[in-house]
Protein backbone atom coordinates (compact mmCIF):
# COMPACT_ATOMS: atom_id res chain seq x y z
CA UNK A 1 0.00 0.00 0.00
CA UNK A 2 2.58 2.53 0.86
CA UNK A 3 4.56 3.12 -2.46
CA UNK A 4 8.14 4.08 -2.98
CA UNK A 5 9.59 7.35 -2.07
CA UNK A 6 8.86 10.57 -4.53
CA UNK A 7 9.63 13.98 -4.83
CA UNK A 8 8.83 15.38 -1.60
CA UNK A 9 10.63 18.83 -0.64
CA UNK A 10 11.63 18.77 2.33
CA UNK A 11 13.00 21.63 2.80
CA UNK A 12 9.83 23.23 1.24
CA UNK A 13 7.95 21.75 4.09
CA UNK A 14 9.81 22.43 6.71
CA UNK A 15 9.89 26.39 5.38
CA UNK A 16 5.99 26.33 4.84
CA UNK A 17 5.61 24.93 8.62
CA UNK A 18 7.74 27.83 9.77
CA UNK A 19 5.83 30.64 8.04
CA UNK A 20 2.81 29.62 9.30
CA UNK A 21 3.90 29.04 13.07
CA UNK A 22 5.25 32.86 12.71
CA UNK A 23 2.08 34.69 13.22
CA UNK A 24 -0.26 31.81 14.84
CA UNK A 25 -2.96 34.30 16.06
CA UNK A 26 -3.51 35.58 12.59
CA UNK A 27 -3.59 31.95 11.24
CA UNK A 28 -5.86 31.07 13.97
CA UNK A 29 -8.29 34.31 13.23
CA UNK A 30 -8.26 33.01 9.08
CA UNK A 31 -8.99 29.13 10.13
CA UNK A 32 -11.94 29.99 12.25
CA UNK A 33 -13.38 32.20 9.75
CA UNK A 34 -12.73 29.65 7.15
CA UNK A 35 -14.51 26.58 9.01
CA UNK A 36 -17.10 29.13 9.57
CA UNK A 37 -18.11 30.39 6.44
CA UNK A 38 -17.71 26.76 5.10
CA UNK A 39 -20.23 25.68 7.68
CA UNK A 40 -22.20 28.77 9.20
CA UNK A 41 -25.43 27.68 6.75
CA UNK A 42 -25.59 24.34 9.00
CA UNK A 43 -28.82 23.55 11.42
CA UNK A 44 -26.24 23.16 14.61
CA UNK A 45 -24.99 26.98 13.64
CA UNK A 46 -28.09 28.72 12.85
CA UNK A 47 -29.91 27.43 15.42
CA UNK A 48 -27.75 28.95 17.84
CA UNK A 49 -27.85 32.02 16.35
CA UNK A 50 -24.42 32.45 15.06
CA UNK A 51 -26.11 33.90 11.68
CA UNK A 52 -23.04 33.99 9.02
CA UNK A 53 -21.11 35.58 11.68
CA UNK A 54 -17.22 34.81 11.45
CA UNK A 55 -15.77 36.58 14.14
CA UNK A 56 -14.52 34.28 17.52
CA UNK A 57 -16.24 36.96 19.37
CA UNK A 58 -19.44 35.98 18.11
CA UNK A 59 -18.57 32.54 17.96
CA UNK A 60 -17.55 32.07 21.18
CA UNK A 61 -20.57 34.15 22.69
CA UNK A 62 -22.92 31.99 20.51
CA UNK A 63 -22.00 28.30 20.33
CA UNK A 64 -21.30 26.21 24.05
CA UNK A 65 -18.40 24.33 24.83
CA UNK A 66 -19.13 21.17 24.23
CA UNK A 67 -18.70 17.05 25.08
CA UNK A 68 -19.77 14.14 22.68
CA UNK A 69 -22.74 13.53 24.32
CA UNK A 70 -23.90 16.53 23.38
CA UNK A 71 -23.36 16.06 19.89
CA UNK A 72 -24.71 12.14 19.67
CA UNK A 73 -28.00 13.40 18.51
CA UNK A 74 -26.59 15.26 15.57
CA UNK A 75 -24.63 12.37 14.71
CA UNK A 76 -26.79 9.99 15.14
CA UNK A 77 -29.20 11.60 12.56
CA UNK A 78 -26.00 11.78 9.80
CA UNK A 79 -25.61 7.47 10.46
CA UNK A 80 -29.13 7.35 9.63
CA UNK A 81 -28.75 8.89 6.27
CA UNK A 82 -30.21 12.38 7.11
CA UNK A 83 -28.29 14.07 4.25
CA UNK A 84 -29.42 18.25 5.21
CA UNK A 85 -26.68 20.12 6.42
CA UNK A 86 -26.50 19.19 9.90
CA UNK A 87 -22.90 19.98 11.34
CA UNK A 88 -20.73 20.52 7.60
CA UNK A 89 -22.18 22.93 4.70
CA UNK A 90 -21.53 19.86 2.49
CA UNK A 91 -23.17 16.17 3.60
CA UNK A 92 -21.17 13.73 5.48
CA UNK A 93 -20.34 10.59 3.54
CA UNK A 94 -17.83 8.63 6.03
CA UNK A 95 -17.88 8.04 9.58
CA UNK A 96 -15.26 7.31 12.13
CA UNK A 97 -15.13 5.06 14.89
CA UNK A 98 -12.97 5.86 18.33
CA UNK A 99 -11.54 2.26 19.98
CA UNK A 100 -14.28 2.48 22.83
CA UNK A 101 -11.96 1.17 25.45
CA UNK A 102 -12.58 2.80 28.01
CA UNK A 103 -16.53 2.53 28.00
CA UNK A 104 -16.91 -0.44 26.22
CA UNK A 105 -17.93 1.05 23.03
CA UNK A 106 -17.15 3.20 20.18
CA UNK A 107 -18.27 6.71 19.64
CA UNK A 108 -18.77 7.89 16.33
CA UNK A 109 -17.62 11.13 14.84
CA UNK A 110 -17.72 13.01 11.17
CA UNK A 111 -14.83 12.19 8.94
CA UNK A 112 -14.60 14.44 5.47
CA UNK A 113 -12.31 15.43 3.21
CA UNK A 114 -10.58 18.08 5.07
CA UNK A 115 -10.00 15.70 7.69
CA UNK A 116 -7.96 13.78 5.37
CA UNK A 117 -6.18 16.84 4.32
CA UNK A 118 -5.22 17.86 7.84
CA UNK A 119 -4.06 13.49 8.35
CA UNK A 120 -1.96 14.57 5.42
CA UNK A 121 -0.33 17.79 6.35
CA UNK A 122 0.41 16.20 9.82
CA UNK A 123 2.31 13.35 8.15
CA UNK A 124 4.05 15.42 5.65
CA UNK A 125 5.46 18.06 8.35
CA UNK A 126 6.69 15.35 11.04
CA UNK A 127 8.15 13.25 7.94
CA UNK A 128 10.04 16.37 6.71
CA UNK A 129 11.68 17.07 10.26
CA UNK A 130 11.98 13.41 10.59
CA UNK A 131 13.68 12.69 7.42
CA UNK A 132 16.09 15.38 8.44
CA UNK A 133 17.46 14.05 11.41
CA UNK A 134 17.34 10.64 10.24
CA UNK A 135 17.48 10.31 6.24
CA UNK A 136 15.36 7.26 4.54
CA UNK A 137 17.23 6.80 1.76
CA UNK A 138 14.57 4.37 -0.23
CA UNK A 139 14.43 1.50 1.96
CA UNK A 140 11.45 -0.50 3.43
CA UNK A 141 9.48 -0.08 6.40
CA UNK A 142 8.57 -2.82 8.61
CA UNK A 143 5.49 -1.04 9.47
CA UNK A 144 2.91 -2.82 11.41
CA UNK A 145 -0.03 -1.50 10.08
CA UNK A 146 -3.82 -3.29 9.83
CA UNK A 147 -6.97 -1.89 8.37
CA UNK A 148 -9.91 -3.56 9.49
CA UNK A 149 -12.95 -3.66 6.90
CA UNK A 150 -15.51 -0.74 6.44
CA UNK A 151 -18.86 -0.85 6.81
CA UNK A 152 -22.26 0.77 5.87
CA UNK A 153 -24.40 2.13 8.76
CA UNK A 154 -28.07 2.50 8.77
CA UNK A 155 -27.90 5.56 6.54
CA UNK A 156 -25.96 3.68 3.85
CA UNK A 157 -22.60 6.17 5.06
CA UNK A 158 -19.29 4.77 5.15
CA UNK A 159 -17.67 3.80 9.15
CA UNK A 160 -14.38 2.30 9.88
CA UNK A 161 -11.63 3.38 12.69
CA UNK A 162 -10.25 6.92 11.71
CA UNK A 163 -6.98 5.03 10.26
CA UNK A 164 -8.84 2.56 8.03
CA UNK A 165 -10.60 5.62 6.47
CA UNK A 166 -7.21 7.07 6.31
CA UNK A 167 -5.86 3.92 4.56
CA UNK A 168 -8.69 3.32 2.19
CA UNK A 169 -9.11 6.54 0.82
CA UNK A 170 -8.38 6.77 -2.46
CA UNK A 171 -6.08 9.13 -2.94
CA UNK A 172 -3.62 7.86 -0.10
CA UNK A 173 -1.69 5.82 -1.92
CA UNK A 174 -0.13 8.45 -3.74
CA UNK A 175 -0.17 11.06 -1.44
CA UNK A 176 2.22 8.75 0.49
CA UNK A 177 4.76 8.25 -1.70
CA UNK A 178 6.36 11.30 -0.94
CA UNK A 179 6.01 10.92 2.80
CA UNK A 180 7.02 7.27 3.44
CA UNK A 181 9.45 4.11 2.25
CA UNK A 182 7.83 1.38 0.55
CA UNK A 183 6.46 -1.24 3.04
CA UNK A 184 7.79 -4.66 3.35
CA UNK A 185 3.71 -6.10 3.05
CA UNK A 186 1.66 -6.47 0.26
CA UNK A 187 -1.74 -4.81 0.40
CA UNK A 188 -3.23 -7.84 1.12
CA UNK A 189 -1.70 -8.00 4.37
CA UNK A 190 -2.40 -4.86 5.51
CA UNK A 191 -6.10 -5.10 4.63
CA UNK A 192 -6.14 -9.04 5.46
CA UNK A 193 -9.22 -10.73 7.06
CA UNK A 194 -7.32 -11.97 10.41
CA UNK A 195 -5.38 -9.90 12.79
CA UNK A 196 -2.81 -12.77 13.55
CA UNK A 197 -2.48 -13.84 10.33
CA UNK A 198 -1.68 -10.10 9.27
CA UNK A 199 1.20 -10.00 11.65
CA UNK A 200 2.40 -13.00 11.37
CA UNK A 201 3.08 -12.10 7.82
CA UNK A 202 4.12 -8.94 8.46
CA UNK A 203 6.98 -10.29 10.68
CA UNK A 204 7.91 -12.73 7.75
CA UNK A 205 7.76 -9.98 5.05
CA UNK A 206 10.28 -8.06 7.19
CA UNK A 207 13.15 -10.77 7.82
CA UNK A 208 12.39 -11.70 3.87
CA UNK A 209 13.70 -8.14 3.04
CA UNK A 210 15.80 -7.53 6.64
CA UNK A 211 18.59 -5.31 4.90
CA UNK A 212 16.44 -3.22 3.32
CA UNK A 213 14.25 -2.20 6.72
CA UNK A 214 15.14 1.52 7.80
CA UNK A 215 12.64 2.22 10.29
CA UNK A 216 10.06 0.55 12.25
CA UNK A 217 6.92 1.84 13.11
CA UNK A 218 3.11 1.37 14.39
CA UNK A 219 0.32 3.66 14.95
CA UNK A 220 0.89 2.70 19.33
CA UNK A 221 3.93 1.44 20.94
CA UNK A 222 1.73 -1.54 22.32
CA UNK A 223 1.03 -2.65 18.72
CA UNK A 224 5.43 -3.10 18.08
CA UNK A 225 5.89 -4.84 21.94
CA UNK A 226 2.97 -6.82 21.01
CA UNK A 227 4.86 -7.53 17.52
CA UNK A 228 7.93 -8.47 18.87
CA UNK A 229 6.18 -10.80 21.35
CA UNK A 230 4.68 -12.92 18.52
CA UNK A 231 8.24 -12.92 17.26
CA UNK A 232 9.78 -14.64 20.73
CA UNK A 233 7.16 -17.15 20.28
CA UNK A 234 7.12 -17.64 17.23
CA UNK A 235 10.64 -17.12 15.89
CA UNK A 236 11.53 -20.51 15.19
CA UNK A 237 8.28 -21.26 12.75
CA UNK A 238 9.44 -17.99 10.62
CA UNK A 239 12.77 -19.38 10.60
CA UNK A 240 11.57 -22.70 9.32
CA UNK A 241 8.92 -20.91 6.48
CA UNK A 242 12.08 -19.05 5.00
CA UNK A 243 14.35 -21.92 5.20
CA UNK A 244 11.81 -24.05 3.54
CA UNK A 245 9.96 -21.12 0.87
CA UNK A 246 6.74 -22.55 2.04
CA UNK A 247 4.04 -20.53 4.15
CA UNK A 248 3.24 -21.93 7.58
CA UNK A 249 -0.10 -23.84 7.38
CA UNK A 250 -1.68 -21.36 10.35
CA UNK A 251 -1.39 -18.56 7.28
CA UNK A 252 -5.45 -19.95 5.79
CA UNK A 253 -6.48 -16.53 4.18
CA UNK A 254 -6.28 -17.28 0.34
CA UNK A 255 -5.65 -14.04 -0.14
CA UNK A 256 -2.52 -13.22 2.35
CA UNK A 257 -1.53 -16.98 0.82
CA UNK A 258 -1.03 -15.79 -2.83
CA UNK A 259 0.49 -12.42 -1.43
CA UNK A 260 3.39 -14.40 0.48
CA UNK A 261 3.63 -17.14 -2.22
CA UNK A 262 5.16 -14.04 -4.54
CA UNK A 263 7.80 -13.57 -1.65
CA UNK A 264 8.46 -16.78 -0.60
CA UNK A 265 9.92 -17.80 -4.50
CA UNK A 266 12.54 -20.02 -2.72
CA UNK A 267 14.29 -21.78 -0.03
CA UNK A 268 16.53 -19.65 1.56
CA UNK A 269 18.60 -21.66 4.11
CA UNK A 270 21.07 -18.96 4.32
CA UNK A 271 19.01 -16.48 5.62
CA UNK A 272 17.20 -19.03 7.85
CA UNK A 273 20.08 -19.69 9.45
CA UNK A 274 21.46 -16.33 10.04
CA UNK A 275 18.10 -15.28 11.19
CA UNK A 276 18.16 -18.74 13.54
CA UNK A 277 21.81 -17.71 14.82
CA UNK A 278 20.87 -14.38 15.94
CA UNK A 279 17.73 -15.69 17.89
CA UNK A 280 19.10 -17.84 19.67
CA UNK A 281 22.37 -15.51 20.53
CA UNK A 282 20.38 -12.68 22.06
CA UNK A 283 20.33 -12.38 26.07
CA UNK A 284 16.10 -11.41 27.12
CA UNK A 285 15.71 -10.20 23.62
CA UNK A 286 17.62 -7.09 24.05
CA UNK A 287 18.41 -5.33 20.49
CA UNK A 288 16.26 -7.48 18.87
CA UNK A 289 14.98 -5.05 16.41
CA UNK A 290 18.72 -4.00 14.88
CA UNK A 291 20.15 -7.39 15.48
CA UNK A 292 17.44 -8.45 13.01
CA UNK A 293 17.23 -5.15 10.96
CA UNK A 294 21.13 -4.30 10.90
CA UNK A 295 19.95 -0.96 8.90
CA UNK A 296 16.99 0.48 10.83
CA UNK A 297 17.67 3.78 12.10
CA UNK A 298 14.81 3.93 14.58
CA UNK A 299 11.77 2.99 16.02
CA UNK A 300 8.06 4.97 15.42
CA UNK A 301 4.67 5.66 16.78
CA UNK A 302 2.37 7.05 19.47
CA UNK A 303 4.62 6.22 22.65
CA UNK A 304 3.18 9.31 25.30
CA UNK A 305 0.10 8.53 27.73
CA UNK A 306 -1.28 5.44 28.01
CA UNK A 307 2.12 4.06 25.97
CA UNK A 308 4.28 4.85 28.13
CA UNK A 309 4.36 1.75 30.60
CA UNK A 310 5.36 -0.72 27.12
CA UNK A 311 8.37 1.83 26.59
CA UNK A 312 11.33 -0.21 29.22
CA UNK A 313 10.44 -3.70 26.55
CA UNK A 314 9.81 -1.18 23.66
CA UNK A 315 13.54 0.01 24.79
CA UNK A 316 14.57 -3.31 25.11
CA UNK A 317 13.62 -4.77 21.81
CA UNK A 318 15.23 -1.63 19.90
CA UNK A 319 18.46 -1.82 22.08
CA UNK A 320 21.01 1.14 20.45
CA UNK A 321 17.76 2.61 18.35
CA UNK A 322 16.43 5.79 18.93
CA UNK A 323 12.40 5.78 19.93
CA UNK A 324 10.72 8.87 17.75
CA UNK A 325 7.24 9.32 19.29
CA UNK A 326 4.52 10.23 16.15
CA UNK A 327 2.30 13.01 16.14
CA UNK A 328 -0.58 14.59 18.45
CA UNK A 329 -4.08 14.14 17.38
CA UNK A 330 -7.08 11.61 17.99
CA UNK A 331 -10.15 10.38 15.97
CA UNK A 332 -11.63 13.93 15.91
CA UNK A 333 -8.74 15.14 14.32
CA UNK A 334 -5.60 16.15 14.31
CA UNK A 335 -3.48 18.70 16.94
CA UNK A 336 0.24 18.89 16.57
CA UNK A 337 3.33 17.55 14.66
CA UNK A 338 6.52 16.13 16.31
CA UNK A 339 8.78 18.58 15.03
CA UNK A 340 11.22 17.82 17.60
CA UNK A 341 12.22 13.82 16.41
CA UNK A 342 15.29 13.33 18.43
CA UNK A 343 14.14 14.19 21.92
CA UNK A 344 13.05 10.66 24.10
CA UNK A 345 9.15 9.49 24.00
CA UNK A 346 9.28 10.67 27.80
CA UNK A 347 10.19 14.21 26.56
CA UNK A 348 8.53 14.92 23.66
CA UNK A 349 6.64 18.36 22.84
CA UNK A 350 4.42 18.17 19.82
CA UNK A 351 3.82 21.88 17.88
CA UNK A 352 0.44 23.00 17.11
CA UNK A 353 -0.42 23.72 13.18
CA UNK A 354 -2.53 26.34 13.24
CA UNK A 355 -4.34 26.29 10.41
CA UNK A 356 -5.69 22.85 10.99
CA UNK A 357 -8.08 23.58 13.46
CA UNK A 358 -9.68 26.20 15.77
CA UNK A 359 -7.77 25.70 19.34
CA UNK A 360 -8.63 27.03 22.80
CA UNK A 361 -7.58 25.48 26.14
CA UNK A 362 -9.27 25.71 29.43
CA UNK A 363 -6.62 26.30 32.43
CA UNK A 364 -6.68 23.79 34.81
CA UNK A 365 -5.71 24.86 38.57
CA UNK A 366 -4.32 22.80 40.91
CA UNK A 367 -7.41 21.27 42.83
CA UNK A 368 -6.90 21.65 46.75
CA UNK A 369 -8.37 19.34 48.82
CA UNK A 370 -9.82 16.39 46.22
CA UNK A 371 -12.79 18.90 45.61
CA UNK A 372 -13.62 20.77 42.06
CA UNK A 373 -16.30 23.01 41.21
CA UNK A 374 -17.37 23.26 38.20
CA UNK A 375 -18.72 26.36 38.31
CA UNK A 376 -15.04 28.46 39.01
CA UNK A 377 -13.80 26.58 35.58
CA UNK A 378 -11.99 29.48 34.15
CA UNK A 379 -12.64 30.83 30.60
CA UNK A 380 -10.58 29.29 27.72
CA UNK A 381 -7.81 31.13 26.14
CA UNK A 382 -6.79 30.84 22.62
CA UNK A 383 -3.68 29.55 21.03
CA UNK A 384 -0.96 32.25 21.07
CA UNK A 385 -2.89 33.14 24.63
CA UNK A 386 -1.49 30.09 26.94
CA UNK A 387 1.23 30.23 29.37
CA UNK A 388 4.40 28.27 29.44
CA UNK A 389 4.58 25.60 32.62
CA UNK A 390 0.86 25.68 32.84
CA UNK A 391 -1.88 22.77 32.58
CA UNK A 392 -4.68 22.92 30.01
CA UNK A 393 -7.65 21.03 28.61
CA UNK A 394 -7.88 21.24 24.84
CA UNK A 395 -10.96 22.55 23.37
CA UNK A 396 -10.87 21.81 18.86
CA UNK A 397 -13.33 23.36 16.13
CA UNK A 398 -12.71 21.33 12.89
CA UNK A 399 -13.45 21.54 9.77
CA UNK A 400 -15.24 18.13 10.08
CA UNK A 401 -18.24 19.59 12.13
CA UNK A 402 -17.25 19.85 15.77
CA UNK A 403 -17.48 23.09 17.76
CA UNK A 404 -15.56 23.96 20.74
CA UNK A 405 -15.58 20.48 21.76
CA UNK A 406 -13.97 19.18 24.45
CA UNK A 407 -11.44 16.57 23.57
CA UNK A 408 -10.74 15.64 26.87
CA UNK A 409 -6.81 15.35 27.18
CA UNK A 410 -4.69 17.73 29.80
CA UNK A 411 -1.56 18.77 28.03
CA UNK A 412 1.06 20.84 29.64
CA UNK A 413 2.49 23.91 28.06
CA UNK A 414 6.66 23.15 27.65
CA UNK A 415 7.63 25.96 25.32
CA UNK A 416 6.94 27.79 21.67
CA UNK A 417 8.08 27.16 18.40
CA UNK A 418 7.80 30.59 16.42
CA UNK A 419 4.54 31.83 18.08
CA UNK A 420 2.70 28.40 18.30
CA UNK A 421 2.77 26.53 21.20
CA UNK A 422 4.97 22.88 21.63
CA UNK A 423 2.58 20.94 24.13
CA UNK A 424 3.22 17.46 26.25
CA UNK A 425 0.53 15.07 26.37
CA UNK A 426 -0.39 14.60 30.23
CA UNK A 427 -3.14 12.34 30.65
CA UNK A 428 -6.96 11.56 29.85
CA UNK A 429 -8.92 13.85 31.71
CA UNK A 430 -11.91 11.69 31.74
CA UNK A 431 -10.23 8.82 33.05
CA UNK A 432 -10.41 9.38 36.86
CA UNK A 433 -10.16 7.13 40.00
CA UNK A 434 -12.20 8.99 42.47
CA UNK A 435 -14.54 7.09 45.32
CA UNK A 436 -15.44 10.32 47.07
CA UNK A 437 -13.42 13.65 47.54
CA UNK A 438 -10.40 11.76 45.52
CA UNK A 439 -9.27 12.23 42.08
CA UNK A 440 -6.50 10.51 40.56
CA UNK A 441 -6.04 10.65 36.89
CA UNK A 442 -4.62 8.10 34.35
CA UNK A 443 -1.01 9.86 34.73
CA UNK A 444 -1.46 9.23 38.56
CA UNK A 445 -2.06 6.01 38.22
CA UNK A 446 0.43 5.35 35.82
CA UNK A 447 3.08 6.63 38.35
CA UNK A 448 1.86 4.50 40.96
CA UNK A 449 2.14 1.54 38.87
CA UNK A 450 5.92 2.59 38.44
CA UNK A 451 6.57 2.88 41.63
CA UNK A 452 5.10 -0.30 43.11
CA UNK A 453 6.69 -1.90 39.88
CA UNK A 454 9.86 -1.75 41.17
CA UNK A 455 9.79 -3.86 44.01
CA UNK A 456 9.88 -6.67 41.32
CA UNK A 457 13.01 -5.80 40.11
CA UNK A 458 14.90 -8.38 42.42
CA UNK A 459 12.55 -11.04 41.11
CA UNK A 460 13.18 -10.46 37.82
CA UNK A 461 9.45 -10.30 36.65
CA UNK A 462 8.14 -7.52 34.08
CA UNK A 463 4.97 -6.51 34.19
CA UNK A 464 3.08 -7.00 31.18
CA UNK A 465 0.05 -4.77 31.45
CA UNK A 466 -2.15 -3.07 33.94
CA UNK A 467 -5.71 -1.86 34.06
CA UNK A 468 -8.35 -0.21 37.52
CA UNK A 469 -11.59 0.39 38.77
CA UNK A 470 -13.23 1.81 41.48
CA UNK A 471 -15.09 -1.15 43.52
CA UNK A 472 -18.47 0.12 45.27
CA UNK A 473 -19.63 -3.46 45.90
CA UNK A 474 -18.12 -3.07 49.16
CA UNK A 475 -18.50 0.04 52.14
CA UNK A 476 -16.35 2.14 51.84
CA UNK A 477 -15.29 1.73 48.62
CA UNK A 478 -11.90 1.38 47.12
CA UNK A 479 -9.51 0.87 44.21
CA UNK A 480 -8.93 -2.29 42.36
CA UNK A 481 -5.81 -2.34 40.35
CA UNK A 482 -5.23 -5.64 37.88
CA UNK A 483 -1.75 -6.82 37.44
CA UNK A 484 -0.40 -9.39 34.53
CA UNK A 485 3.21 -10.58 35.21
CA UNK A 486 5.49 -11.94 32.44
CA UNK A 487 7.14 -14.50 35.36
CA UNK A 488 6.03 -16.12 38.40
CA UNK A 489 6.86 -14.14 41.94
CA UNK A 490 6.43 -17.26 44.42
CA UNK A 491 7.18 -14.99 47.24
CA UNK A 492 3.19 -13.69 48.43
CA UNK A 493 5.53 -10.57 50.80
CA UNK A 494 6.85 -9.40 47.33
CA UNK A 495 3.59 -8.57 45.86
CA UNK A 496 1.65 -7.61 48.88
CA UNK A 497 4.97 -4.90 49.04
CA UNK A 498 4.04 -3.82 45.56
CA UNK A 499 -0.31 -3.55 46.94
CA UNK A 500 1.22 -1.18 49.95
CA UNK A 501 3.19 0.68 47.65
CA UNK A 502 0.44 1.04 44.70
CA UNK A 503 -1.91 2.70 47.70
CA UNK A 504 0.74 4.69 49.51
CA UNK A 505 1.70 6.11 46.19
CA UNK A 506 -1.49 7.96 45.10
CA UNK A 507 -0.56 11.58 46.20
CA UNK A 508 -3.67 13.28 45.34
CA UNK A 509 -4.90 14.77 49.10
CA UNK A 510 -8.13 13.85 49.04
CA UNK A 511 -7.09 10.39 48.29
CA UNK A 512 -4.66 10.19 51.72
CA UNK A 513 -6.72 11.94 53.84
CA UNK A 514 -9.94 9.21 53.36
CA UNK A 515 -7.63 6.87 53.15
CA UNK A 516 -6.35 8.09 56.53
CA UNK A 517 -9.90 8.04 58.23
CA UNK A 518 -11.18 5.28 56.25
CA UNK A 519 -13.57 6.86 54.11
CA UNK A 520 -11.87 5.11 51.00
CA UNK A 521 -10.92 1.12 51.74
CA UNK A 522 -7.90 -0.52 51.03
CA UNK A 523 -6.46 -0.73 47.79
CA UNK A 524 -6.88 -4.52 45.98
CA UNK A 525 -4.10 -5.72 44.14
CA UNK A 526 -5.46 -8.84 41.88
CA UNK A 527 -2.62 -10.64 39.81
CA UNK A 528 -4.42 -12.46 36.84
CA UNK A 529 -2.88 -15.45 34.58
CA UNK A 530 -0.75 -14.73 31.25
CA UNK A 531 -2.55 -13.72 28.49
CA UNK A 532 -5.12 -12.02 30.48
CA UNK A 533 -4.58 -8.91 28.57
CA UNK A 534 -4.46 -10.49 24.95
CA UNK A 535 -7.77 -11.73 25.89
CA UNK A 536 -9.04 -8.20 26.08
CA UNK A 537 -7.81 -7.13 23.06
CA UNK A 538 -8.93 -10.01 21.12
CA UNK A 539 -12.56 -9.26 22.91
CA UNK A 540 -12.13 -5.59 21.24
CA UNK A 541 -11.52 -6.95 17.63
CA UNK A 542 -14.23 -8.93 18.03
CA UNK A 543 -16.11 -5.95 18.37
CA UNK A 544 -14.96 -4.65 15.41
CA UNK A 545 -12.01 -2.69 16.55
CA UNK A 546 -8.93 -2.25 14.51
CA UNK A 547 -5.82 -3.15 16.32
CA UNK A 548 -4.16 -0.25 15.30
CA UNK A 549 -6.17 2.09 17.40
CA UNK A 550 -6.30 -0.24 20.50
CA UNK A 551 -4.92 0.88 23.94
CA UNK A 552 -5.81 -1.00 26.79
CA UNK A 553 -8.42 0.91 29.02
CA UNK A 554 -6.24 2.25 32.23
CA UNK A 555 -9.99 2.92 33.83
CA UNK A 556 -12.37 0.41 33.57
CA UNK A 557 -15.95 1.98 33.70
CA UNK A 558 -19.22 0.19 35.39
CA UNK A 559 -20.99 -0.33 32.29
CA UNK A 560 -17.86 -2.35 30.40
CA UNK A 561 -19.23 -5.79 31.40
CA UNK A 562 -17.74 -7.83 29.32
CA UNK A 563 -14.46 -6.50 29.73
CA UNK A 564 -14.62 -6.88 33.88
CA UNK A 565 -15.69 -10.28 33.53
CA UNK A 566 -12.71 -11.09 31.26
CA UNK A 567 -10.50 -9.65 34.13
CA UNK A 568 -12.52 -11.04 37.23
CA UNK A 569 -12.58 -14.87 35.43
CA UNK A 570 -8.34 -14.59 35.04
CA UNK A 571 -7.57 -13.76 39.00
CA UNK A 572 -4.88 -16.09 40.08
CA UNK A 573 -4.19 -14.28 43.63
CA UNK A 574 -5.31 -11.20 45.41
CA UNK A 575 -3.61 -8.31 47.99
CA UNK A 576 -5.11 -5.80 50.43
CA UNK A 577 -3.09 -3.16 51.32
CA UNK A 578 -1.86 -2.76 55.05
CA UNK A 579 -0.72 0.65 54.18
CA UNK A 580 -2.55 3.14 56.30
CA UNK A 581 -3.12 1.10 59.27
Amino acid sequence: MLEKMGELDMEKVIQEFEEVTKDAKRVQLETLEKILKQNGQTEYLLNLGLNGRTDPESFKSCVPLVTHQDLEPYIQRIIDGDTSLILTGTPITTISLSSGTTQGKPKFVPFNEELFESTMQIFRTSFAFRNREFPIHCGKGLSFIYSSKQFKTSGGLNAGTATTNVFRHPQFRERMKGIQSLCCSPDEVIFGPDFHQSLYCHLLCGLLCRDEVQFVSSTFAHSIVHAFETLEQDWEQLCADIRDGILSDRVTAPSIQSAMAKLLIRPNPELADLIYKKCSSLTSWYGLIPELFPNAKYVYGIMTGSMEPYLKKLRRYAGWLPLVCADYGSSEGWIAANVNPQSPPESTTFAVLPDIGYFEFIPLKEETGGSCDLRLEPEPVGLTQVEVGQEYEVIITTFAGLYRYRLGDTVKVMGFHNSTPELKFVCRRNLLLTVNIDKNTEKDLQLAVEEASKCLALEKVDLVDFTSLVDRSTEPGHYLIFWELAGNVDDDVVLQECCNCLDSSFADAGYVSSRKVGSIGPLELRIVHRGTFNKILEHFLSLGAAVSQFKTPRCVGPKNKALLQILYDNVSRTYLSTAFR
